[in-house]
């Protein structure tokens, strides 16, 4: 059994489903945009449901790392995967301030 700092597990049944959630939760939030942008591009509310999504997904991918840890599985892909969608939330804050 492989430890998780040695960095060599591999499962790639695990990087294409948390590669899967994280492209639905970027195309969620780019839907929201545009629908942000055609609706009402004023509206700060609006604006913040692109980083709300962002957030959310994050926490969620950081949910099912956790989940897959207690099962004994390769739970770094899914903190990668919430990391990423925690730096596109703090990419997309400046939404609000435009």
């Amino acid at each position: 059994m492989t430890n998780d700092v040695e960095k060599r597990w591999n499962d790639p049944r695990a990087f294409h489903t948390a590669a899967k959630y994280v492209v639905w939760v970027v195309v969620l939030a780019g839907l929201w945009l545009i629908a942000y942008l055609l609706i009402n591009p004023s509206s700060i509310l609006w604006a913040m449901g692109v980083t709300a999504i962002l957030m959310c997904g994050g926490i969620g991918a950081f949910v099912e790392a956790y989940r897959v840890y207690t099962r004994g599985g390769t739970w770094p892909i899914w903190q990668g995967a919430g990391w990423f969608l925690f730096m596109l939330m703090l990419a997309t804050m400046g939404v609000v301030a435009v």
